[in-house]
């Protein structure tokens, strides 16, 4: 039987930290079928109940595929196409004539979890910049932002007087960006999204995940929600020759 981490998280955790070490290490690579529940269940000691929503929360998350009647597998890279660059939404709101206000509703210091900490490729886990913002554009809500700081490139963060500094802003001065990565979903507004934008739960809404990095170092991993009644993604660029 193979031994969970001895800590205080509850065991559904356990089990989803063991599927993400497993597969962070290159253990099980991408594509790879799983483990059944019932071989997950006796392997590691454990209800089918809590194996169950392991798996279930990690295929919500994106990290696993879950195919009725032939089981779990890993789950490959979405595919992504260049959509979007990084645009400061204070300032696309002022240049539209309109005004901007921000409402922060956590700005800390916190310890991410066994995912974030895949997504910031950190060798091992150390605590981290967590923000959450309101954007409105003419006191309308119209974008929740969390973001995640690496505050190994962008100290003080949780510092800052967000409602004067747009959190954008003080990231670019802080640290120069090399590459991003955008990915755009269609969701519905859960319970959280709904309240502080203001819309019905179940609603629509526009998810743009982002990940920023300086060098080979991830510096940011932030999540958009914007109103899909009030809000649409786009851009206008030139397509490369070799494309």
């Amino acid at each position: 039987m193979i031994d969970l981490p001895d800590t205080a998280s509850p065991l559904y955790e356990k089990v989803k930290d063991y599927i993400l070490t497993n597969i962070g290490t290159g253990r099980w690579g991408k594509d790879r079928k799983l483990p059944s529940e019932n071989e997950l269940v006796a392997s590691l000691g454990v209800s089918r109940m809590t194996v169950h929503r392991a798996l279930r929360e990690l295929t919500s998350a994106g990290f696993l595929i879950r195919l009725q009647g032939v089981g779990t597998f890993i789950a490959p890279p979405r595919p992504q196409s260049t959509l979007i660059e990084i645009n400061n939404i204070a300032a696309e709101i002022v240049e539209r004539g309109n005004s901007h206000r921000s409402e922060v509703l956590v700005l800390e210091t916190m310890m991410p979890t066994k995912e974030l900490a895949l997504s910031f490729e950190f060798a091992k886990r150390v605590s981290i910049y967590h923000s959450v913002v309101v954007n409105f554009e003419n006191d309308l809500p119209v974008q929740l932002e969390e973001r995640f700081v690496n505050p190994g490139l962008i100290p003080d963060y949780d510092k800052q007087d967000f409602t004067k500094t747009a959190t954008y802003d003080y990231l670019m001065q802080k640290t120069p960006v090399t590459e991003v990565e955008h990915i755009i979903s269609a969701i519905p507004a859960d319970k959280e999204a709904a309240q502080h934008l203001g819309i019905d739960v179940g609603s629509c809404c526009l998810l743009l995940h982002r990940r920023t990095w300086t060098g080979a170092i991830v510096a940011t991993i932030s999540k958009l929600t914007y109103a899909g009644s009030r809000y649409s993604l786009g851009s206008r660029y030139s397509p490369s020759k070799a494309s």
